[in-house]
């Protein structure tokens, strides 16, 4: 086996770990933070489009986490759950949002990606940050139970069975919003490209 002595990141928490996570350890905290926290954000980012609103949910997620870590059941595996904790975080923001009669035309304003590369030409980098802010943008349009099925599926790389637990779905339902988010942004983006 290549590469055995590199670990992949666990995808279920060993019992002494979940045990110290419960005791609110907070190196322990610290080490599952650190390991989670991107996927988090970038699985908010791409559902909110906004990086600091991906980034205040992110730490939201966490504080939840930390607040309910003792529901966690032994066994079960972590990005699941923790794709669950994201999602009602998301949703519960958006409910305090429209109760204050916030304006979603607000949050479409700050799209986009930074693309850094020193490998990258300007030319390219700026090629690359257009077509991603196409995506995003063309991601943003879509209803956003389709938007969480496609980002689910091709950014996180789910499977359909767990795309469908997270979002309270059959499985048929979930390849469903898939397939119909993936003909909506081929739409978009082909729309988008017309403009350019």
């Amino acid at each position: 086996m290549v590469g055995s002595d590199v670990t992949p990141e666990p995808d279920v928490l060993p019992p002494e770990l979940l045990d110290r996570l419960s005791r609110g350890d907070e190196a322990a905290w610290y080490d599952f933070v650190s390991a989670h926290e991107g996927r988090m954000y970038a699985y908010l980012y791409r559902l909110e489009g906004n990086a600091e609103d991906a980034l205040d949910l992110t730490q939201e997620v966490f504080y939840r986490a930390w607040r309910s870590i003792r529901t966690f059941r032994p066994g079960e595996r972590v990005l699941p759950w923790l794709y669950q904790v994201a999602r009602n975080t998301q949703i519960e923001s958006h409910r305090r949002k429209q109760l204050q009669r916030f304006s979603l035309e607000e949050a479409r304003e700050d799209v986009g990606f930074e693309v850094t590369s020193a490998a990258r030409s300007p030319v390219q980098a700026a090629e690359s940050a257009d077509a991603q802010g196409r995506v995003q943008r063309a991601l943003m349009e879509l209803a956003p139970e389709y938007r969480e099925a496609v980002v689910l599926r091709f950014v996180e790389d789910l499977p359909y069975d767990e795309i469908a637990r997270i979002q309270g779905v059959a499985v048929g339902t979930a390849k469903s919003r898939v397939f119909r988010a993936k003909e909506q942004l081929a739409g978009l983006l082909a729309d988008a490209a017309d403009v350019h």
